[in-house]
């Protein structure tokens, strides 16, 4: 990331709730303050409530307002400040270290982090020109569990959840979680993140034959010890796989399988974030913000 700033210049740019409510507001609205409930731009200011509201459907409402901020009791200067330090770190800060940094209860920071991971969740758009596929299994091994929770059914990616990736040329990456490696449903990813006609680079697994119906679809052969061949291979994805693996090991030491999703998001908008200007970033994420509210009944039911 580029021009990162340190914890004393980001107090002396957000020393207290007003500058912080200031930026937000700024980076929720970019072309001027708009009503959340019917998107009216005549706006008033309640100073005294540091409220606004809006001057046709007469309803108030904050900077949190229909955002992963609303009806959030943590303070506006805590909130930058967990959006900084997550998508700063570059493996990334568990809950209990966080609410440590913050001074709030882990409960609290856990789901502070699981808002902005809603707030940064992929954008859906289509890669064109050379990229690289690949898949990876993500889960702690067999042989490190409980004997309560081993399946017992093998070794490897058995009690593990398949994650494939699209990754292109200039670094950006999507990932997603995914039921399974069959053939149909990796297909059915690729078909979803990458322009017909583009170059797909994969390695051999069979899951991937028949791309090139509709791609320039060339492969290495890991098993026979290619991973380079011409321009193409993997190693760029693979690369992102091993940063993903070591915050999964190292930080978060476990990623519940119905919020995976959530951390591989993490981990993608960092990769796609990583050449932007630090301030610039935490603003990207405030205004992803909207109309993405997350209760926390929502999400601890989330399937």
């Amino acid at each position: 990331m580029k021009d990162e700033i340190n914890v004393f210049e980001f107090l002396q740019q957000f020393p207290d709730e007003d500058a912080c409510e200031s930026y937000i507001v700024k980076k929720r609205w970019p072309t001027g303050i708009s009503c959340p409930h019917c998107k009216n731009h005549n706006i008033y200011r309640l100073e005294n409530q540091k409220r606004f509201k809006c001057g046709g459907c007469r309803k108030q409402f904050s900077c949190r307002t229909n955002s992963v901020l609303a009806e959030s009791k943590v303070k506006l200067q805590k909130w930058m400040m967990a959006v900084w330090i997550l998508t700063s770190h570059r493996k990334g800060i568990s809950s209990v270290q966080l609410s440590k940094t913050l001074g709030v209860t882990q409960k609290t920071a856990w789901f502070l982090g699981h808002r902005i991971r809603e707030a940064i969740s992929q954008r859906r758009s289509l890669f064109d020109g050379v990229v690289e596929v690949d898949e990876t299994f993500i889960g702690g091994k067999e042989k490190n569990k409980h004997a309560s929770k081993k399946l017992r059914q093998g070794r490897g990616a058995v009690g593990k959840k398949p994650v494939v990736g699209i990754k292109n040329r200039n670094g950006q990456v999507k990932a997603a979680v995914i039921p399974d490696v069959k053939g149909s449903t990796l297909h059915c990813r690729i078909h979803g993140g990458v322009e017909r006609g583009a170059t797909v680079y994969t390695d051999e697994h069979l899951g991937y034959s028949g791309l090139s119906a509709f791609y320039n679809h060339e492969f290495v052969k890991h098993g026979a010890g290619e991973y380079v061949k011409g321009m193409a291979s993997t190693n760029g994805i693979e690369s992102f796989w091993s940063l993903l693996k070591r915050g999964y090991i190292g930080i978060y030491h476990k990623m519940s399988f119905k919020h995976l999703q959530k951390y591989v998001d993490e981990f993608c908008f960092r990769q796609n974030s990583r050449e932007g200007v630090a301030i610039d970033v935490i603003g990207d994420v405030f205004f992803r913000s909207n109309n993405k509210r997350l209760t926390y009944k929502r999400l601890i039911h989330a399937s």
